[in-house]
């Protein structure tokens, strides 16, 4: 079976890693955290970072810390993991969902400004599969409107938009910025992630925030709320590690979406699409089935894994989820292309360790399934 996502650990991670166990720098403080947090948000253009267990925790503390009204309305898409509307509702805010462009997947801008309201007060883009949400019409709506931008850039290490003439990376654009370390990353720390920001202020309030809010004078004495979101030095360890290894996994991801893209040519489907102002991360090669295919994804995934082939399904859109319709939320929403896309799409193997030889494997196994 060709896993659909595989780490690549040869760099340093060992060396690292054992470094923590020898020294028994093993849990939320040590070098690495140090060095991962200011290496990655230079990367990414940006002043402060603040290391934290996971993506998921990386938004919900993002929000946390903007102070935002209860109630307030933060507007995300439709076409996205459930960790994204988890942060706004365990903030005490009310998502607001919209839907996606049908070549990037990504949140559709005009949508989004369809759906501002007086009691609008943040916008969180999400970035998909390693392709950026159109940034620069979104930066000047939300500065229009006074909104805050929660930026959830955990598919998108090395992503890149235009804005003002500029090519800026991905994670560079939110009052907060998140990302995820997840093993199916482009970078990885098993688990883990990381919150970004240029304000010095909320990065004093994240790192308090991760750590339980202990008092700075009295341990024990608290003055604000606080969780124990934090990052091991281990984590941290391997994520250093990782991003030394950057350009090269970036460069892989790019030369892995061209075989893919060329030994699929010519397929009923849609394959990738980047746009002029965006150069893709490519975290999942996604493909979409046309019409005319008599059978939707969940056949094709079922072809494709007997012929050896895994792969990962769509996100079904968040208006669509019985959680949530339970709860009384989405019950009117209709999100006509996150809803064709669920039905219609899935991605192929795409991490960092897969072989040329597995990426022939399966383009013809795709063939196959279709034919």
């Amino acid at each position: 079976m060709i896993p659909v996502n595989e780490p690549l650990l040869d760099g340093r991670e060992l060396e690292y890693v054992s470094e923590c166990v020898k020294t028994a720098w093993i849990s939320s403080a040590g070098s690495f955290i140090d060095r991962f947090e200011k290496e990655w948000a230079a990367y990414c253009g940006r002043k402060h970072g603040v290391a934290v267990c996971n993506g998921t925790v990386a938004l919900e503390l993002a929000l946390s810390v903007l102070d935002l009204p209860m109630g307030g309305e933060v507007i995300l898409p439709s076409f996205t993991i459930v960790s994204c509307l988890e942060a706004v509702l365990r903030n005490n805010l009310v998502p607001v969902l919209v839907d996606c462009d049908p070549k990037t997947y990504c949140m559709d801008v005009g949508d989004v400004r369809c759906k501002i309201t007086p009691k609008t007060v943040a916008v969180m883009p999400v970035h998909i599969y390693g392709h950026p949400v159109n940034m620069e019409p979104l930066l000047a709506l939300c500065k229009a409107h006074s909104l805050k931008i929660i930026e959830d850039a955990a598919e998108a290490h090395g992503a890149e938009c235009l804005v003002g003439g500029q090519w800026r990376r991905c994670g560079g654009f939110g009052d907060v910025s998140c990302f995820s370390f997840y093993a199916n990353k482009n970078i990885t720390c098993g688990e883990g992630g990381m919150v970004l920001t240029d304000d010095a202020h909320l990065a004093v309030r994240l790192k308090s925030c991760r750590n339980l809010a202990f008092g700075s004078k009295e341990r024990f004495k608290h003055e604000d709320r606080g969780w124990n979101f934090r990052m091991t030095n281990i984590q941290a360890a391997l994520g250093c590690a990782q991003l030394e290894q950057m350009d090269r996994f970036l460069a892989r991801k790019l030369e892995m979406a061209a075989l893919y893209t060329q030994g699929l040519s010519g397929l009923p489907l849609q394959v990738p699409h980047v746009e002029s102002w965006a150069r893709t991360a490519v975290w999942m090669y996604a493909i979409v089935l046309d019409d005319a295919v008599p059978f939707d994804a969940v056949e094709f995934a079922h072809r494709l894994d007997k012929a050896g082939v895994q792969t990962r399904p769509f996100f079904l859109g968040m208006h669509a989820q019985p959680v949530y319709r339970k709860m009384g939320f989405f019950r009117r929403d209709a999100h006509p292309v996150t809803e064709k896309i669920y039905r219609r799409g899935l991605y192929l193997p795409s991490g960092q360790a897969i072989t040329n030889e597995q990426i022939a494997s399966v383009i013809k196994a795709v063939h196959t399934a279709l034919s």
